[in-house]
């Protein structure tokens, strides 16, 4: 799909103003709740939450509620619990990998020790549940606890096929949909939610934000092997060091006539750090048809989502819908 140059412009304004409203609405919660706790945990979360991201689960969070009719400011508070919880799933995620860096900067972890970054995702966490509870209510916090206990679901089936070399692409979408894409369709269903939309409406933005969310993890697996690593902020190759089957390598795969086929799997049961190595197995994938078709897949799942805003193609808040439009636009368009 083709984004005009107008909509991706007000995107970047629409994003760049959420984003200020939202870390607003963290720094005043977080100076409320830390009153009389230890200033490290203070410190650490100012590092871990301030220091860059794009923020699209807070811009998702408002743009679902708008489009549904409600902008005040209890829309930024429940932007930012969301946007507490991912941040705390980064901080985990480096203490799980040992990461040194994250964002270009120093990982929490590695910085202040393994025990301060997990108390602090911990804090993280906690305080998310907290004002979800209080803002969407029993409903809210159903949605919220199945996101979190799917993304939990996700990283241990990676875990179970890491280096599988017979992980199919049905399985692939079964992680990525777990890890990646149910916190961010459980995002815009709170979002509807806490705006009063109707059931039909959460339920479209719930499949809006899960096609969304898949296509956002298929192009950050194909940035792995095709970004840049100034713009990413990751080594390129990471996840084939790390043993991660994705879609451009199971696609791959599937396609690889014999000899490409043999390559490959030298490649991934060889050393993976070796030089060339994943030099060599970028080149497989490009000629095997494995970038190729990871593309198709975000294409289609970028389409899917888009078609589930239909329910809102006729309603009041038109540049919601179309910024959403644009937020899918944008995800296959990314370079870091």
């Amino acid at each position: 799909m083709t984004v005009s140059k107008e909509s991706q412009t007000r995107l970047g304004e629409v994003a760049v103003q959420v984003a200020g409203l939202v870390e607003d609405a963290m720094r005043s919660d977080i100076t409320s709740a830390l009153q009389g706790c230890d200033p490290l945990l203070a410190e650490v979360l100012e590092y871990a939450i301030f220091g860059g991201g794009k923020r699209i689960r807070p811009l998702l969070t408002v743009l679902s509620s708008t489009i549904c009719g409600r902008r005040d400011g209890q829309v930024y508070l429940l932007a930012a619990a969301l946007e507490y919880l991912h941040v705390a799933t980064l901080i985990h995620d480096d203490v799980i990998d040992h990461a040194r860096t994250r964002r270009g900067r120093r990982s929490v972890r590695n910085k202040y020790g393994m025990a301060v970054a997990i108390l602090a995702g911990d804090w993280l966490h906690a305080r998310s549940m907290h004002l979800i509870g209080q803002l969407t209510g029993p409903d809210g916090l159903s949605v919220f606890c199945r996101a979190t206990g799917a993304m939990v679901d996700g990283e241990y089936l990676q875990i179970r096929h890491a280096g599988d070399i017979a992980l199919t692409e049905e399985k692939y979408f079964s992680i990525i949909e777990r890890k990646t894409a149910s916190l961010i369709a459980a995002t815009c269903m709170l979002g509807a939610m806490l705006a009063g939309g109707t059931k039909e409406q959460q339920q479209a933005l719930g499949r809006y934000g899960k096609k969304v969310g898949m296509a956002f993890q298929v192009v950050d697996d194909l940035l792995d092997y095709l970004g840049n690593q100034r713009e990413t902020g990751k080594k390129v190759g990471n996840d084939f060091l790390e043993g991660k089957i994705t879609l451009p390598l199971i696609a791959a795969l599937g396609q690889a006539e014999a000899a490409e086929h043999e390559e490959l799997t030298t490649l991934l049961a060889g050393d993976r750090t070796a030089v060339d190595t994943c030099g060599r197995l970028s080149v497989l994938l490009e000629k095997s048809g494995g970038f190729r078709l990871a593309r198709s897949r975000a294409r289609e799942l970028v389409g899917e989502a888009v078609a589930a805003l239909d329910v809102f193609s006729s309603g009041e808040e038109q540049e919601s819908h179309d910024l959403l439009v644009a937020i899918a636009g944008y995800i296959l368009a990314r370079k870091q």
